[in-house]
């Protein structure tokens, strides 16, 4: 009988350079499995040089048989890899790393247009100088030691009047007492998932969701169920039969032109779900990020279920994400306190100064100015997505600063997004708001940020173009 290696005379080669040693390594005290964690290691050495773009990698038979795994754990690492733009396979030709893609040029401190869901930056010399005139004006009559200080969590009386005072614009009458002032929607976030749920347990989600809600679930180990959705939004009766088999401990949503997709969720809808949340006691945490865009919006879900519910709202979708400060209102005092333990312990408070800078502009109406800008903004680009996408299948509102594109003409959303960012355009695949392993082929297309309006009618060009002419010589196979 011949020796393995005659009859795989490459084996000779891979065990003198042992090229793969430290993936041998990881691989066996590694729970995750293979093929999730080959892209991993091919990410790792692709970022420290032991990989470099156009080198041919090992092929199917060669890499199982140099890491000891079976071939379809290998191919499907590979095919992992592909999707995640790491890798790229030609037939007749094998394997290659793709390597780092170019960066988009850094603008303002933003690293990628269209990527982070930012507000675009209202073109207005006035309200930016008036902006500058407030803040020093804050700065040079405030107690300045006062402001660095440890502080009672939660933001001064004042700043929670200010912050309820904003809030009752979408759920009226809403006290004070019930107020918390945090570093932004996110730590908010973090904090009731933590408070509300245990490692282990559920929280429905839509199915299309913000990204940063997986990485928290992920984070403290919490299982999120996706809630299908309608054209009316969550279905309430997958909502009920989720209380009735996972008994979740709470149903997260973004009920206004939600990220992704910018579907806002009807009245009726709204109040079938908070039937279901009272009818099995389950707690509805309230993401209303972009409801101050819309000049008319359904009714809140605290408004309908305020016993349940925790309404969050803040200004990085309505002013700018460098504005730190979000508001949530909590069902009752009792429940705000406990959320302020949760919250001290993971953010220990927010900070002064922003709190006072927000509470300036939302007293002097600042606020409403800049949200006002925001919106004709908005509103301008919206047109140019009707000028380059008005053709191609979309979803997407006129005071959104967002598009949810559909793929065409064969196109992945994985492939299309990874060809974009190599032009300088980036836009975020499905796959990153999905709960389920199978997305929708679509991309969402951010309009805001530091992209210049005339930056935004060329990269919406450049996105038809991609769509309607595709050369998939660049495709992955």
């Amino acid at each position: 009988m011949q020796s393995m290696q005659y009859q795989f005379p490459y084996l000779l080669q891979f065990n003198m350079t042992s090229r793969f040693s430290h993936w041998n390594k990881r691989l066996l005290k590694n729970e995750k499995p293979a093929y999730l964690l080959l892209p991993e290691l091919i990410a790792e050495d692709i970022k420290s040089g032991r990989l470099t773009a156009k080198e041919r990698l090992p092929t199917l038979r060669e890499m199982s048989l140099e890491l000891e795994l079976n071939y379809t754990t290998v191919a499907r690492g590979y095919s992992q890899a592909r999707k995640m733009g790491l890798i790229d396979s030609k037939v007749g030709m094998g394997t290659f790393v793709k390597g780092s893609i170019p960066a988009v040029p850094i603008k303002g401190g933003s690293a990628a247009e269209m990527t982070m869901n930012l507000p675009p930056e209202p073109h207005d010399p006035e309200l930016m100088a008036h902006m500058r005139v407030s803040a020093a004006q804050l700065m040079s009559r405030a107690d300045v030691f006062g402001l660095l200080r440890y502080q009672d969590f939660g933001g001064t009386t004042h700043d929670r009047q200010v912050a309820a005072h904003w809030i009752s614009r979408i759920v009226p009458k809403t006290s004070e007492k019930v107020v918390l002032v945090a570093p932004g929607i996110h730590s908010v976030l973090m904090a009731l998932f933590s408070m509300l749920a245990k490692p282990g347990e559920s929280i429905c989600v839509e199915w299309l969701t913000y990204p940063g809600v997986k990485a928290i679930a992920a984070q403290l180990g919490i299982n999120i169920h996706p809630i299908e959705m309608d054209l009316d939004g969550p279905r309430a009766d997958v909502f009920e039969d989720a209380c009735q088999t996972v008994r979740p401990k709470a149903f997260y949503c973004n009920p206004t032109l939600l990220n992704p997709t910018t579907q806002t969720i009807t009245q009726r809808r709204r109040e079938q779900l908070a039937d279901v949340a009272l009818k099995y006691s389950v707690a509805i945490i309230e993401d209303d990020a972009y409801s101050m865009l819309p000049l008319q919006v359904p009714s809140a879900l605290a408004s309908i279920a305020p016993e349940l519910t925790y309404y969050i709202t803040g200004f990085s979708k309505c002013f700018g994400a460098g504005l730190r400060s979000a508001f949530v209102a909590s069902p009752n005092e009792r429940a705000s306190q406990r959320l302020a333990g949760a919250l001290r312990a993971t953010t220990v408070m927010s900070s002064p100064i922003t709190n006072s800078l927000t509470s300036l502009w939302i007293e002097d109406e600042t606020a409403d100015r800049m949200l006002g800008a925001i919106r004709l903004e908005c509103q301008d680009r919206q047109k140019l997505v009707q000028k380059h996408l008005g053709s191609i299948p979309m979803q997407t509102e006129r005071e959104s600063f967002h598009v949810w594109l559909h793929m065409v003409n064969n196109w992945s959303a994985v492939e299309f997004a990874s060809y974009l960012r190599g032009k300088g355009v980036s836009v975020v695949a499905s796959a990153a708001f999905s709960t389920l392993p199978d997305p929708l082929q679509a991309v969402r297309v951010c309009l805001g940020g530091p992209v210049t309006i005339d930056e935004c009618d060329q990269h919406l060009k450049m996105i038809a173009e991609t769509l309607n002419h595709p050369v998939h010589s660049h495709s992955t196979v």
